[in-house]
């Protein structure tokens, strides 16, 4: 029994010792199992976003980043590249510089401070794209940890909704900031796509002959390129219309009258002849010469050939292979999505006019706002009179961009008009809709995010009047808020894919 005690108090002093030790101090003043806090930072430039994560940072002791790059653009991850990371204070400091990142969008450079003071932190990123710089101010470099707590406090965990950039980088995903805009007031009412000038054209036979198709399987809604065969007219074995015969008979005139026509020329300079008697040489060449010029264009192996003016699709074919056709008869029609005429129909109480309409969007085949005046749109015409047939105003524009919808198609338009208002917006894509209710994602740092409500205002095709909830410069997710959304609802924070 004198024994056990014995170690039992050895056993205790033991324990004594190690809690002693682990509340030991260190050489700068922290304790042992103390935890330098770490400070982040998200700053968005035009072109980037970076958003770094580093230990407060101390004077003597080296202090890691974890700074994330995304390129705005598609907020993709800034896979190559450098960049140089300074500590500067009053034109003077320190800088280290990494050449690759330590993995996608990541980069992990190590600054050792020398001196306490408040610092400017800055990034110079360097890809094989584009290059930036970002900067934050008023970094401060404590003296030791004792000073960091007095400073900072004990930091408190993040209520935020934690979505992490790899998660970010692996999805469709975008960011805009809260801006204001011209908020004007809006039409909402429908549109029809119709066909443009010079987006639909028949090809005729320029000549008789029999159809030969040159597709095999040529069938509406063939897509053909500009300057693709499509048809060959042959008129070979033809006992009358015989475009080889007639092909060599304008060239003998042609030849003939080219000849007098040159003989008559110099009669006609040397005075010899009159003037009416040489205009009526020269009418006949130039008769002969252009009717040679058009039974012989597009001709190949004594075939006529049919071919596509334009990029676009096979919208009808009026013949079949082997069919006999004259001359001037419609073969097949050609469209293009590359040009659409949107027709809207509103009541003439609105007053629109082209005076005061400002604007037109329209919904696309995928759900989203575009503007007509896009790609060189323009609006065509806002019509003037009604009557008992026609009790509404008709409003045209040309849209250039490519639509993707059939002619006769529906589609959602709303028509700017009158004086338009400096409002907060938001791309309306930002919007997270619940039984009429709306919310936002809202960016409070790189990884942090927060459902908040709105309320809106008036909808300008992609952009939305923001009434309430929101503040210029916020940054609101508009791809990918609804990843972002059950990541809240999941009830658990996902762990890090990188070192901090």
């Amino acid at each position: 029994m004198k024994y056990i005690i014995i170690v039992l108090a050895f056993l205790a002093m033991s324990c004594n010792n190690k809690a002693e030790d682990a509340h030991a101090h260190n050489p700068d003043g922290s304790h042992a199992g103390e935890e330098i806090p770490r400070l982040d930072h998200t700053i968005w430039t035009n072109k980037t976003e970076l958003f770094v994560e580093f230990p407060a940072l101390i004077v003597g002791k080296p202090s890691r980043f974890a700074a994330h790059f995304t390129v705005l653009d598609k907020h993709q991850a800034v896979k190559e590249g450098s960049i140089t990371v300074s500590l500067i204070k009053d034109g003077k400091g320190i800088r280290n510089t990494v050449d690759t990142p330590s993995s996608p969008g990541i980069f992990s450079p190590t600054i050792q401070p020398k001196e306490a003071g408040t610092y400017q932190l800055v990034f110079e990123l360097k890809t094989p794209e584009y290059s930036d710089t970002i900067t934050i101010d008023e970094v401060t470099v404590y003296a030791n940890t004792e000073d960091i707590v007095k400073a900072l406090g004990i930091a408190e965990e993040d209520e935020g909704i934690s979505f992490l950039k790899e998660q970010a980088w692996k999805i469709d995903f975008q960011t805009a900031p809260v801006i204001t805009g011209k908020i004007y007031d809006v039409i909402n009412t429908s549109g029809v796509w119709l066909p443009s000038a010079g987006s639909v054209k028949s090809l005729v036979a320029k000549s008789n002959g029999v159809v030969d198709f040159a597709i095999s399987n040529l069938t509406e809604g063939t897509s053909v390129k500009q300057g693709q065969l499509l048809m060959n007219l042959s008129s070979q074995g033809l006992a009358s219309n015989n475009l080889s015969t007639e092909i060599a008979n304008a060239k003998a005139n042609f030849e003939q009258s080219k000849a007098a026509y040159e003989r008559k020329k110099q009669l006609y300079e040397s005075k010899i002849i009159s003037k009416a008697e040489f205009e009526k040489v020269e009418s006949n060449y130039s008769i002969a010469k252009s009717n040679y010029q058009t039974l012989s264009s597009g001709v190949s192996g004594g075939s006529k050939q049919i071919r596509a003016p334009f990029n676009g699709f096979i919208k009808s074919i009026n013949v079949s292979n082997g069919d006999y056709v004259e001359q001037g008869v419609a073969l097949v029609v050609i469209g293009t999505n590359q040009s659409k005429v949107l027709k809207t129909q509103i009541a003439p109480n609105y007053g629109l006019t082209m005076e005061n309409v400002q604007g037109i969007w329209y919904q696309t085949k995928d759900g989203q706002w575009a503007n007509v005046t896009d790609a060189k749109g323009s609006i065509l015409s806002v019509g003037k009179d009604v009557d008992r047939e026609k009790p509404l105003i008709s409003v045209f524009a040309q849209v250039n961009a490519a639509v993707n919808m059939t002619e006769g198609s529906l589609t959602q338009v709303q028509i700017a008009m009158g004086n338009a208002i400096q409002k907060t917006m938001i791309p309306v894509n930002a919007l997270l809709e619940d039984y009429g209710s709306y919310s936002v994602m809202v960016q409070l740092s790189g990884e942090s995010f927060e459902r908040r409500p709105v309320k809106i205002g008036k909808r300008n095709g992609e952009n939305v009047e923001i009434l309430q909830g929101l503040e210029v410069g916020e940054v609101v997710v508009t791809t990918g808020a609804y990843q972002v959304k059950m990541a809240s609802m999941s009830g658990s924070t996902p762990a890090h894919g990188h070192e901090h």
